[in-house]
Parts: structure tokens; sequence; C-alpha cells
């Protein structure tokens, strides 16, 4: 008969130290036919399971060779090990081995999952070998609801799936009674009697005697080999079960395990560690959660600072003044424009305009002055007299102290001309002629109803080398809503009326424009015109703009402060996958050590255990935002009604965002584990209880 198996020459060593060895199995030379029953037996510790691990390809570190079905083993590399466990070789094992969180059917079709056939293909095929194995009505049941001799025939049946050329038995009534033991021996004896050979290792005489032939093993060496002269091969119900691959598939390799199959095998993992799996899930989502809720913060906050700004602004006027020297104090002063400055301003847009395409063309006309500067006087004194017949009492009450600080009123600058009435929530608008329009923060100067009221305020302005006082006298017209600035003291007067002042005071010569507004034809321009300002890092915009972007600045900072914080947990949670898959890695090393002896190669078992790595990840981004928006709620609730506000701003890419940083975490923290998982020996991993 045709030679089915060969070894010639096979040694085997165990390295014990850098000097010492173990010799295993000595000088092996045997070959084995198909349609034979072998048992291999011997004394424990004998070799026999070496010689087994050695021809079922699980132990590649021999030397001499292994020819079966044709090929070299001792030439093959990994992968092609991997195939030949897969597709030319089933093992039955003493104790079963089936993985207990699958089914009956998942089990048996657990090799063709590996090699990517189709369900219908698998489910088909499992059916009938289980029918042939007397299961037929257990495909649903999972291991633990079997007896140990239905277990052993899941095993075969999971050997045969693949319609391999060799089948071995490692004990495989070791585990079962004499009756069950029988029932197992005959399904041995059909599938060896239908043409495949079968190799079983034991140390029973009945199993022995049963078998076609028998090969002793003693020491690591053949002792004796003999045919059983009694042995009667009948005609196989195996025989009639075509078990061979579709003619149209042979000579295709078959494929590997897809992307798909391994999320589903991933899936029941999952699902036998439910509990585990779910609390790991709602550990990482409250990172996932306050990770969101930091960055709605910081959105919110900018959000305010925006939509308050532009609720203010025109977008069809630019303001332009001249950049300070850096510091905060400095920015927030103004810097005069000269005649030749303002015509080098105009010059420069127009040959950016003209640069971009755009036809907008500025003139002088499209230009309006205005002024601002710093109030800094020595002693800021604000006076009333109700009657209105002039102002020679001091105001004391409510004012606690009658000699103001130099940091009462923070600016004084002339009214912008996207400014209008609706900007005035008190009282009316200033004119050429008079009137002091104040912020609300004047209320806390002068109470309550300051309109009528007569102040004077004292600032300093630079006369060439010296400086001096300058005095306002006047009423308060206006109480103006200015955004970002409304909680300041800032006085507000028309440009021509504080023209007129320093025309008065006889100091016209340092009354000079320190911003500009542009009043352009679209916001189109008014872009333009801004990228033109920002490239010469020489401009800047309204105080209102340069203290929004501090402000933006802040909450910027402030936002990235509390993400950095909040990752705090998502390390945490990233440690926490890794420790849990560590150690999933070593409660499943038999399941692994299955997996491999039905050829799962390495990249199978990565891929398997990165896939629930991948899927405890979205369940953890799913969780996460579920959770932000419960805590977001909540959070919400108290702030809106604790001070009146609640700044929190989502954008979509935010959930986005949350599943995708949990999908890194947990796709990172479950390499090591994964690349453990497949470094494992097959060997080494079914020994493992």
């Amino acid at each position: 008969m045709e030679k089915e198996l060969r070894l010639i020459d096979v040694n085997k060593k165990y390295k014990l130290s850098n000097k010492d060895y173990f010799q295993a199995l000595y000088d092996i030379n045997v070959e084995f036919e198909k349609g034979e029953l072998v048992s291999i037996v011997g004394e424990s510790g004998s070799g026999k399971s070496t010689l087994m691990n050695l021809i079922g390809g699980l132990d590649s570190e021999y030397t001499g060779q292994i020819i079966a079905g044709g090929q070299d083993l001792s030439k093959l590399k990994e992968k092609e090990l991997d195939n030949y466990r897969k597709n030319k070789v089933g093992f039955v094992f003493q104790s079963f081995n089936l993985i207990s969180h699958l089914s009956i059917l998942d089990n048996v079709t657990l090799a063709m999952t590996l090699s990517n056939v189709g369900e219908k293909e698998r489910v088909e095929k499992a059916t009938k070998i289980l029918k042939m194995v007397g299961l037929e009505n257990q495909l649903k049941k999972k291991p633990t609801q079997l007896s140990g001799g239905q277990k052993q025939r899941v095993a075969i049946a999971r050997a045969l799936i693949n319609d391999p050329e060799i089948i071995i038995a490692d004990e495989p009534t070791g585990a079962l009674d004499s009756g069950t033991s029988l029932q197992i021996l005959e399904i041995l004896k059909e599938i060896a009697d239908s043409g495949k050979l079968v190799i079983m290792v034991t140390h029973s005489e009945k199993v022995a005697s049963i078998s076609s032939r028998v090969v002793e093993i003693s020491d690591g060496k053949i002792v004796s080999d003999r045919r059983n002269e009694n042995y009667q091969k009948n005609a196989s119900t195996f025989e009639s079960q075509n078990l061979e691959e579709d003619p149209s598939k042979k000579g295709k390799q078959k494929q590997n395990l897809s992307f798909w199959s391994s999320i589903r095998l991933s899936l029941h993992n999952m699902w036998a560690s439910k509990v585990k799996n779910f609390l790991m899930a709602f550990g990482v989502s409250i990172g996932i959660g306050s990770l969101i809720l930091m960055m709605c913060f910081s959105s919110g906050i900018t959000d305010f600072i925006d939509n308050t700004m532009k609720s203010y602004s025109n977008p069809q006027i630019v303001t332009i003044t001249k950049k300070g020297e850096g510091n905060i104090q400095d920015v927030m002063q103004f810097n005069p424009f000269t005649d030749e400055e303002k015509n080098e301003l105009i010059t420069g847009i127009n040959q950016y305009l003209d640069e971009e395409g755009i036809s907008f063309e500025l003139t002088e006309d499209d230009i309006t002055p205005g002024f601002g500067m710093m109030a800094i006087a020595t002693g800021a004194k604000v006076l009333y007299n109700p009657t209105g017949e002039g102002y020679g009492d001091e105001f004391s009450d409510p004012i606690p102290n009658e000699e103001l600080e130099s940091e009462a009123i923070y600016y004084l600058y002339s009214v912008p001309p996207y400014y209008s009435e609706t900007n005035i929530i008190a009282g009316e608008m200033g004119s050429a002629t008079g009137g002091l329009m104040f912020t609300q923060g004047i209320n806390n100067l002068v109470g309550e109803n300051p309109i009528g009221k007569e102040v004077k305020v004292t600032f300093t302005i630079r006369v060439g080398n010296n400086s001096r006082p300058v005095e306002v006298v006047d009423k308060i017209c206006g109480i103006m809503d200015t955004s970002i600035m409304s909680n300041f003291m800032v006085l507000y007067v028309d440009y021509d009326y504080l023209a007129s002042i320093f025309a008065e005071e006889g100091v016209s010569d340092s009354f000079a424009p320190t911003t500009y507004y542009i009043k352009t034809d679209s916001e189109e321009t008014t872009k333009a015109i801004n990228d033109y300002l920002f490239s010469t890092n020489k401009y800047s915009g309204s105080i209102e703009d340069q203290l929004e972007g501090m402000f933006t600045s802040m909450s910027k900072t402030i936002g990235t402060s509390l993400v950095v914080i909040s990752s705090i947990s998502l390390f945490v949670s990233a440690m926490m996958i890794l420790v849990v898959l560590y150690m999933s890695v070593s409660e499943r090393t038999k399941e692994i050590g299955v997996l491999k002896s039905i050829g799962a190669r390495r990249k199978d078992i990565k891929r398997i255990f990165s896939s629930e790595s991948f899927l405890i990840g979205l369940l953890s981004g799913i969780f996460g935002i579920i959770f932000n928006l419960i805590l977001t709620g909540v959070v919400y609730l108290i702030l809106q009604n604790t001070i009146g506000l609640a700044p929190i701003s989502y954008r979509w890419w935010y959930f986005a965002v949350a599943i995708g940083v949990s999908l890194v975490i947990s796709v990172i923290s479950g390499l090591y584990p994964a690349s453990k998982a497949a470094k494992l020996d097959p060997v080494e991993a079914l020994r493992r209880e």
C-alpha cells in the first residue's frame, strides 16, 4: 500500500542547561500506510507522546526526516506547518480539549473557520460528520452538557472536519469507561477502514489488541513493530459519506482566518466572560466620558466668547490698532498712527487685495479714525449734584472711598462706528457736543440709575517728553453693553467730542488716531484684510478682539489642562485592559494550544485577541458616550441652577474622537497580550490545565 508517513533517523533532544541535554527519541525509523489503525504503546516517559507531537507538526525541533504525504516536515516553514496541521492531520485528545464556551457545532467547525470556509458549507459538513458519530441532535449544546463519550465523539468529528489523511489519537479512551471506550474505538476503526491513517497513543493492551499494527516504544527507541494477524478490515460507513472537497476546489490553497471570523470568535469569547468584560468596558468608559466632558467645557467657553463678541461686532468692519511691545500692559495700550503709517496701511492692503484677486479698493473714505488710551489718573473722582446745579459735592455714598484707585477706569476711547443705539441699555448715545457713556462697571461706583449724574475723570497724556493731566467733566448720558468689556470700567465718548477736549486743553498735537475702522463690501474682503494684517505682524484688532484672544487662549489652556488630567484616567484604563487581557491569555492557554493544534497561525491567534481588544474598545467608547451624555446633563443642570450659565458645547466629532481614542487605547493595550498568546508553544499550551 501507499506509504502515507515515513520517519527516517528521527532524534529528539530537550535542552536542560547550557551543557546538558535529555534525549527523548533515538534513531526512529518507521513507516505507516494509509488505512492502518496503529497503536503506539509504551510506559509513561517512553517517548510516545513526543513522537506524536513530531508527527502532528506541533514540535519542529528535531533531527532526521518526517515525510507525510510527500512533504518533508523538517523543511517546512512555520506557516507551512500550520497548514499541515490544518489540512493534513487531525488530533483527538484524551481530555477532549473542547472549547467550553462554543457550541458543539462551533467546536467542530472551528478548523474550517480558520480556513475561512463559508458558513453554509461549514454547517452542512459539520452536521454530516456529527451524524456519523451519532450526535446529530446535540448541535447547539455546550461541551459541559455532554457525557465523556459524547465529548470524545465531538473531538473525533473536529479532527475529521478538514478531511485530513492522518488522525492522531492521544489516549482516546483514557478518560472513558469500558463501554464508551469500545464505541470510540469502533469509530476510530471505521475511520481507518475508510482509508485514513489512524495512529493511537496508548498504554492499554485492550486498545492495542484491536489495532492492525502495534509499535512498542521504550526509552525513546522502537523495540517492536508487529502486525495483528487477526485484524479484519470492514466496509466503512465513512466511505459512503463524501468528505472530500468539491473537485473544483482541489489544488486551491485554503484561505486563512478572516477579520469577520475573528470578530465572531471574539464575540463568543467575550460573551463567555461577559461580566468581566462589561466591568472593564465600564471602567474605561468613565475616562472616555470625562474626556468628552472636558472637551465640551473647552469648546463651550470658546463658543460663549465667540458668540458674545459676534453679537456686538459687524462682519464688514475691520478694526486696526498698532501692536504693543508684547506684555499684557502694552497690548492693552494704544499707539497713535502717523499720516505716513496710514498711507502705508492703505497701500499695503490694496496690493494684497489685488494679489488675491479681490476687486475691493480701499480709499480714505472707507476709513474711520478712532482713539483710545489707558485712563491712568492718579486720583479719579466721581462727583454729582442731584439738583443738577453743579458738581461741588463729592459723591460719597455708595462709593466707600472718595479717592478712587487708578484702576477704577481702565480705558477711555471713542465710540466705534459699529456701535449704535442697540448697544445702549440705558440712556442715549453721546454726540460731538458732549455726553459720557460708560459700561456697566460704572454701576459699581455710583450705584443704580447713573444716568444724568455728573462725573469728573482725570487722565494723563504725554506732551513731548512731559506728561500732564486732562480733566473731563460731563454728565453720564448712557450705559453701554459692549460684550466682553461690559463688566470693565470703560468710558466711551464721541470722537469729535474727544478731539474738542484735547483742543480746549491746548494739546491738539497729542491727539492722533490710535485706531482705524475699515468698512468693507463683504465678509470675504474683511477676511482678506485681516489675513494681510496678521501676516505683517504689525497690527492688532480692537481692545475687545485682544481681550477675546487672551480669554480664548486662557480657555484653551484650561481646556487642554483638563483634557490632560482626564487623560490620566485613560492611562489607568489602558493598564487595566492590558492586565485583564494578559490574565485572559493565561486562563485560555489550553484553548490557544487547541487552536494551534488545528492549524491556527500566529497571525490568527493574534487577530483573535486583537479583535477582543478592539471590541472592548468599541464597547467602551459606546459606554463612554452614554456616560458622558448622562454626566453632561447633570453638570449642565447644576451649573444653570447655581451660576445661571453652562458653557458646554458639543462637536459631532467628539463622539468619533471618543470611539477612536477608546479603540486606540484598547488595541494598543492588547498588543502585548495578543503577541504573547501568538508565541505560545502548542505542546506546552496543551499540557496546561
